[in-house]
């Protein structure tokens, strides 16, 4: 069998063994510790954000968000459909109801018209909505502005899900640090990783000092062991954070890796019809997480999603369907959904292709070469 190019692997650069040496050779075998310190000030500095908790997962994170933001059961948060499940679990986790919006077609992420439909319809039934959760997919900056817009005017606070969109800028401003609150995730499939891990991210210096004491158990200022709120285990360890300190220093690098991995797949399959790839709106730049293309049968002779993946994937290349929404899960089949047909559609017939930084040439052209055979 023929060497495995996997979707999107960690990729390790010069200093993370050395900073993980560090943990190990002064004993911060621990949640907590310097690394942990230093890791939250590299975020910060990179992100522009005032604030960041480091955490054991972007799970984590956006739950200890719907914490904060009071989110508790019979409440209803609003969250983008086309997403991984991770987005919409914690939601459920603070029994609350998750309120699914469709996408729009530009970016693939949340459609704001369909945002403000949704609230109205909400509210007007009574329910009370305590947040919205856009996600910025595959990388891609989502429509903020209109977002942010349409939150003030009801009064609801923004949580970005930005985990897959370290790097990624709208007008100006690093994804995650637009709305109330941001999260990020460090996952091993992501641009960069500390194995697992997250972040929680704010300009409110409260909000995350009151985030990393619920993720330490939240065990209060005594001699002893006392705790006046339920805490949970969420906090980074510092060896972990040794791992996210060493990525820090080829992150910039890692995002241009992507990004001309994007780049040699559009210039490689171009002229083939019936192949589309998402394009930068004005004022977005994305890291180009994962390189996403869309495939029209129509106008190719009958190719499909499903045969380019089953080529790959027998030629030991992984490749992945988009998310499937939300609201097409059969855990979420009984929670509101307000759609329009774009996640679906996207969900038939896009997939994602083989993305991680440490994709070399000959890889990328036996990929392309594969796909280019199907319209031959």
């Amino acid at each position: 069998m023929r060497e495995k190019i996997w979707l999107s692997s960690p990729h390790m650069g010069a200093q993370e063994f050395e900073f993980v040496k560090e943990a190990f050779d002064t004993n911060w075998i621990a949640p907590q510790g310097p690394l942990v310190d230093g890791f939250e000030k590299d975020l910060a500095q990179f992100t522009g954000a005032g604030h960041v908790a480091a955490l054991s997962s972007g799970t984590a994170a956006l739950h200890l968000a719907l914490i904060l933001l009071g989110v508790e059961r019979g409440d209803e948060v609003i969250c983008q459909s086309m997403t991984f499940s991770a987005s919409a679990n914690p939601i459920v986790y603070q029994g609350a109801t998750p309120v699914f919006v469709d996408s729009e077609p530009d970016t693939w992420n949340m459609d704001p018209a369909l945002l403000e439909t949704a609230i109205k319809d909400r509210l007007a039934k009574g329910k009370k909505l305590k947040a919205i959760i856009p996600v910025h997919l595959y990388g891609m900056p989502a429509k903020m502005k209109e977002i942010l817009h349409i939150a003030a005017r009801y009064n609801i606070p923004v949580v970005e899900d930005a985990a897959e969109a370290l790097g990624s800028v709208y007008n100006s401003k690093a994804c995650g640090t637009l709305g109330t609150l941001g999260i990020l995730s460090f996952n091993g499939n992501k641009i960069i990783t500390t194995s697992g891990g997250g972040a929680l991210i704010s300009d409110d210096e409260t909000l995350i000092q009151d985030a990393r004491f619920l993720a330490t158990q939240a065990r209060d200022p005594a001699p002893h062991y006392q705790h006046t709120h339920i805490g949970f285990n969420y906090r980074m360890s510092n060896v972990c954070a040794g791992i996210g300190r060493g990525q820090m220093q080829v992150l910039p690098c890692r995002i241009t890796q992507r990004r001309a991995a994007f780049d040699y797949y559009v210039k490689a399959l171009a002229g083939l019809p019936g192949i589309q790839f998402s394009q930068e709106p004005a004022g977005s730049y994305s890291n180009r997480w994962l390189t996403t293309i869309l495939i029209d049968p129509r106008e190719n002779g009958g190719v499909s999603r499903e045969d380019i993946r089953l080529v790959l994937e027998k030629e030991n290349i992984d490749s992945r369907p988009l998310w499937k929404p939300m609201h097409l899960q059969p855990v979420f089949a009984d929670a509101p959904a307000y759609v329009n047909s774009v996640s679906e559609d996207l969900f038939n017939r896009g997939l994602c292709l083989p993305s991680g930084s440490n994709l070399i040439t000959e890889q990328l052209h036996r990929i392309t070469a594969l796909i280019r055979g199907l319209w031959n």
